[in-house]
């Protein structure tokens, strides 16, 4: 088995579409289970500010197709992790749990 060879399987288009499909997916479930604050200033705009992406040079050693999922709403990592005022949603990291189960 050639080095080479598996390093540009890895990075091919059809492993970095599966990855981005792989994303879909996770990003899917997580705005099913995202939490609306529906008396906040602006409700909905954490469940409509989720994104997948994937590139094919990616990981520790950016030698492989990685997909991406994240929430742009500036105040996202307080959701997921919570503060000392609102108990964490864990949003990402259920969704992710879920999406390996369905793949």
């Amino acid at each position: 088995m050639s080095r080479k060879g598996v390093g540009q399987l890895l990075r091919s288009p059809g492993v970095q579409a599966e990855m981005l499909r792989r994303a879909e997916v996770i990003r899917g479930i997580a705005v099913a289970i995202s939490p609306v604050d529906a008396g906040g200033p602006h409700p909905g705009h954490y469940k409509g500010s989720w994104e997948a992406s994937s590139v094919a040079r990616g990981g520790r050693r950016r030698d492989r197709a990685v997909g991406f999922v994240r929430n742009t709403a500036y105040y996202a990592r307080w959701v997921e992790y919570g503060t000392e005022r609102v108990h964490a949603h864990h949003v990402l990291l259920r969704a992710a749990q879920l999406g390996g189960r369905n793949q």
